[in-house]
């Protein structure tokens, strides 16, 4: 396979420490051509930059995540002045990972919600898309974007196919990975057949949600295969078209020639 665009994963998180450099090394002859590695602090947006001068192939998302509030400034001014200077590489081509997460803090909701309108903000004020974690929290999720009209992706999508109709009124896109190959998968599915094909996009979410058959392993961006090969069989068409069409989508989202 060729083509692979990964539009997220966490290439800084501790469980590539061992093999990182061996494991980028090889993605590109594995058929991965694009990656977008997303921060979730500043430390880890710039880790994601720096990756870039090595692996001219991955390129960055910068934010602060909504369960790392404990890492996120305070004012609108801080969040400016930590991620701005990584905004301002060419290789940081999103604002992300940001959003909302219900499902594991329930009693952060107001500081989650001012964080994330905060980043729609500045992705706004900075003209660059955003890379979106909603989780357990799509009617505040979906009132935010409807309200800052971002460019970008909700990314791992989970919602209806009635939510995902109001995000692409926006001109949003749908991030789809491992889970459509989950056998528990319903909604993801649904979305997934229903998102038009100029609005589809492919992730992994590693080292997260690896896909049917390597389950409960490390993900890596090679295995897109298997989530590209689900989808196909979803909306009756090829891998190669599915490949083909969610590259050339990453690339027009992000800016990337």
């Amino acid at each position: 396979m060729t083509g692979i665009f990964d539009t997220h994963a966490h290439y800084d998180d501790e469980r590539f420490d061992e093999d990182r450099d061996a494991l980028l090394a090889s993605l590109p002859e594995k058929g991965v051509s694009y990656v977008l590695s997303c921060g979730v602090n500043e430390e880890t947006s710039r880790f994601a930059a720096d990756l870039h001068e090595t692996y001219p192939y991955i390129y960055a998302a910068a934010g602060f995540h909504p369960l790392n509030l404990e890492d996120a400034p305070r004012t609108e001014a801080e969040v400016k002045a930590a991620l701005e200077p990584i905004v301002a590489l060419p290789q940081t081509v999103a604002v992300g990972e940001i959003g909302l997460d219900y499902y594991y803090e329930k009693e952060s909701r107001n500081e989650q919600l001012w964080l994330f309108e905060t980043q729609l903000k500045l992705a706004k004020e900075w003209d660059l898309p955003v890379s979106v974690h909603d989780r357990d929290a799509h009617e505040d999720t979906l009132r935010l974007l409807q309200k800052y009209r971002p460019k970008g992706a909700v990314h791992c999508y989970s919602g209806s196919v009635e939510m995902a109709k109001e995000i692409l009124k926006l001109g949003m896109h749908l991030g789809f990975g491992g889970a459509v190959t989950f056998k528990n998968a319903v909604k993801p599915v649904k979305a997934a057949e229903f998102v038009p094909a100029d609005r589809l996009l492919l992730e992994t979410d590693a080292p997260y949600m690896t896909p049917v058959p390597f389950r409960g392993k490390r993900c890596d961006s090679s295995h897109i295969a298997y989530t590209a090969e689900k989808l196909a069989e979803i909306r009756g068409t090829t891998v190669e078209e599915i490949l083909k069409i969610t590259e050339e989508n990453a690339k027009r989202l992000f800016g990337i020639e």
